[in-house]
C-alpha cells in the first residue's frame, strides 16, 4: 500500500479564513452522531492521530480521508490543547441533542413559574459543564469558582426570566415566548466569564505561526471570551425566535387548542431541526484559532514578544468554544 500523503492535520481541513470554511469544519466537529462513538472507537481515532502526527505508518487508514475522519472524531471528544478526553455532555457534539431538550422545555413551559425555575436551572447546569469542558488551555478552575459561576448564572437567568414573564403578561403572546431567549443570553453573559475567570486574571497563551509559546495575555483572554459569548447567543437565536413565531401561528389558527398535547413535541422537534444548523453556524462566526496584532497587546507582553521575535507582528490563541 502506498504511503499516505503528509498534510498538517492540526490545521482544519477547510479554509478557516472564510465563514463557509469554518462552518464546514464545525459541522463535522459538532456532528451529534459523534456522541454515540464508543470509548474504543475514540481511542482508535486518538491513536491514528498520534501516529500520523509522529510521521509513522497508519495501517488502519487506506486514504487521507480516513485520517481526516479519525481527526474530526478525535476533535469532537478531546480538548484541542490539553488532549484530555472531555465529559460527554460537555462536548460540542452534544450541544445539539442537549440544547434540543433544554430549548424545547424552556419554550413549551415558559408560562409556569416552576417550569421556568427548573429549565433555567437545568440550562445553567449544562452551560457550566460545557464552559468548563471547553475552556481555553489547562486553566485550573477551583471548586469555589465553579460554584460561584454556577450560582451567579443560574440566579441571573432566573431573575431575568421571572421578572420579564411578569412584565409581559399583558402583552402579545409572541413577546412572552421570547423571554427564554433573553434569559439564556443573560445567563451566558454571566456564566462564561465566571467559569473562565482564571483566564481573565492570568491570561491565555499566545503562539507564533509554528505554535511556539510567545507569552500570555489577559487582553486576548477577554477578546476570546467575548467571542464565545456572542457565538453561544447566536446559536440560541434562530431556534428561540423562529419557534415562537411558528407556535404563535399555530395558536392563532387554533391548532394548539385542538391538539394541546402537541405543544411540547412540536417545539422540541423544531428546535432540534434548527439547532442541527445553528450550532455549527454559530461556532463559525469567529475563528477558534484567533489572531491578534502584537502592537495591540499589553505593553509588557508586547515588549517581551518584540525582544524574542522583533519580526513577529501577529500572534494566535485558542479562544475556546
Amino acid at each position: 500500500m502506498a504511503p499516505l500523503p503528509r498534510v498538517d492535520i492540526d490545521q482544519p481541513k477547510y479554509d478557516q479564513s472564510t465563514y463557509v470554511g469554518r462552518a464546514k469544519h464545525f459541522f463535522l466537529v459538532t456532528n451529534p452522531l459523534n456522541v454515540l462513538a464508543s470509548n474504543k472507537k475514540l481511542e482508535e481515532a486518538r491513536q491514528i492521530v498520534l501516529k500520523y502526527r509522529a510521521g509513522k505508518e497508519v495501517p488502519e487508514c487506506e486514504t487521507i480521508e480516513d485520517v481526516w475522519k479519525a481527526k474530526y472524531l478525535y476533535d469532537s471528544a478531546f480538548h484541542p490543547e490539553t488532549g484530555e478526553k472531555q465529559i460527554i455532555i460537555g462536548r460540542m457534539s452534544a450541544q445539539m441533542p442537549m440544547n434540543t431538550l433544554i430549548t424545547g422545555g424552556m419554550m413549551a413551559f415558559y408560562q409556569s413559574t416552576r417550569a421556568v425555575v427548573f429549565w433555567q436551572w437545568f440550562n445553567q447546569t449544562f452551560n457550566a459543564i460545557v464552559n468548563y469542558t471547553n475552556r481555553s488551555g489547562a486553566s485550573p478552575v477551583s471548586k469555589s469558582q465553579l460554584l460561584t459561576s454556577y450560582c451567579l448564572a443560574t440566579s441571573g437567568a432566573l431573575a431575568t426570566a421571572l421578572s420579564l414573564n411578569r412584565a409581559v403578561k399583558m402583552m402579545n403572546p409572541l413577546v412572552g415566548r421570547l423571554v427564554p431567549l433573553v434569559a439564556v443570553a443573560a445567563g451566558n453573559c454571566i456564566n462564561i466569564p465566571c467559569m473562565r475567570m482564571q483566564e481573565i486574571r492570568n491570561g491565555i497563551v499566545l503562539l507564533d505561526e509554528k505554535n511556539t509559546e510567545m507569552g500570555v495575555s489577559r487582553k486576548a483572554a477577554c477578546l476570546g471570551i467575548s467571542a464565545v459569548i456572542l457565538s453561544r447567543i447566536s446559536m440560541a437565536i434562530p431556534g428561540m425566535t423562529m419557534t415562537p413565531v411558528l407556535m404563535n401561528v399555530l395558536e392563532k389558527r387554533g391548532f394548539l387548542a385542538k391538539y394541546p398535547n402537541w405543544n411540547a413535541p412540536i417545539q422540541t422537534l423544531f428546535c432540534g431541526f434548527v439547532l442541527i444548523f445553528a450550532t455549527p453556524m454559530g461556532c463559525a462566526f469567529f475563528k477558534q484559532r484567533a489572531a491578534i496584532k502584537v502592537a495591540s497587546l499589553e505593553t509588557k507582553v508586547r515588549e517581551n514578544i518584540q525582544k524574542k521575535r522583533p519580526d513577529l507582528d501577529t500572534v494566535w490563541y485558542n479562544k475556546g468554544l
